[in-house]
């Protein structure tokens, strides 16, 4: 048998070597390197001072230490964990254990909270409350996307707290998009650089509601348009702004064009240089800004129970 030749040593010969054909499909996500910058060029990259941030990935998600978040925030604080949420797009805080109207009043530090009349609510109109056992009906796991991006201005960010975990499993996953639009090809960048897309509730929802469910809110929800490409509006970092949830369009484009061209995006999000993965215990609670990212609820946990409570805050017009 013919031994193969050390890969750390070039093949020299006269006759050039000819390969057999060995395309791969283009669109794909294949091997190679990756650029992870955490932050724009221009970030003062000066240490926390109020707080320990322990990071978790390379470009997204790191624990906070040091901060009790049942007490008011002084500006001080607040601006500081502003500039680590800008940084590390999704913070993590263990054992917190807050009220419902103290996990609120954190979140209100940046902004009007908004209510979600399609999901299930908690003790006041603003929260969210995720309540999965084995009857429960299914929502937003196992599925890549930004929240309500169907709104014309979709979420600032959102304050999830884990009240009851499953012994195993039941993980929650966040990409960064701005780490996915910088790798992206370069004629992709450009083609997509200016486009619009078109986002709607109804592909989202319509996988564990029914079309009488649905129906009573397509006049509150109608589809509405959004950049492929946002811009961060505190950071002016060029952001992918398009998920499996609600995107079903680009604009201007034919729809088996369009089709191809997203399909490809949404894989951006499935990079696991791009990702931090959280295990949660009870008590624990993540802040992660939604202009930024993309979430993914592992349900893996079977028949146990797993019990969660969001409030979002009130986003603006991406551009």
């Amino acid at each position: 048998m013919t031994a193969i030749v050390d890969s750390a040593v070039p093949a020299t010969s006269a006759t050039p070597a000819a390969l057999r054909d060995h395309r791969i499909p283009a669109d794909g996500l294949y091997e190679g390197h990756r650029l992870l910058r955490r932050t724009p060029g221009d970030w003062d990259d000066r240490p926390y001072e109020l707080f320990e941030v322990v990071p978790q990935a390379a470009t997204i998600g790191a624990e906070i230490r040091g901060v009790d978040l049942s007490r008011p925030l002084s500006p001080a604080l607040r601006a500081e964990l502003n500039r680590a949420l800008l940084e590390w797009k999704v913070l993590f805080f263990r054992g917190q254990h807050l009220a419902s109207d103290a996990q609120r009043a954190f979140a209100r530090n940046w902004g009007e909270l908004e209510t979600n009349p399609l999901l299930a609510r908690g003790d006041a109109r603003d929260v969210v409350r995720f309540d999965k056992a084995a009857d429960a009906v299914p929502t937003f796991e196992n599925v890549w996307h930004t929240d309500v991006t169907f709104r014309a201005r979709p979420a600032l960010g959102a304050v999830l707290q884990l009240r009851e975990v499953p012994p195993a499993g039941g993980d929650t996953m966040w990409a960064d998009m701005a780490a996915a639009y910088d790798n992206l090809p370069a004629d992709i960048r450009e083609r997509i650089d200016g486009a619009r897309a078109v986002h709607d509730y109804l592909p989202g929802f319509s996988r564990f509601y029914s079309a009488e469910q649905l129906d009573p809110y397509q006049d509150e929800f109608p589809p509405v348009e959004h950049p492929v490409v946002r811009r961060h509006p505190e950071t002016g970092r060029r952001m992918l702004f398009v998920n499996a949830s609600f995107t079903t369009r680009i604009v201007g484009l034919a729809q088996a064009e369009s089709d191809r061209l997203l399909r490809l995006l949404f894989q951006q999000a499935q990079v696991p240089e791009f990702q931090v993965r959280f295990s949660w215990q009870a008590g624990d609670v993540a802040f992660w800004d939604n202009r930024a990212t993309q979430h993914y609820a592992v349900n893996d946990y079977g028949s146990h129970r797993r019990v969660a409570e969001r409030v979002a805050i009130a986003g603006d017009r991406p551009f």
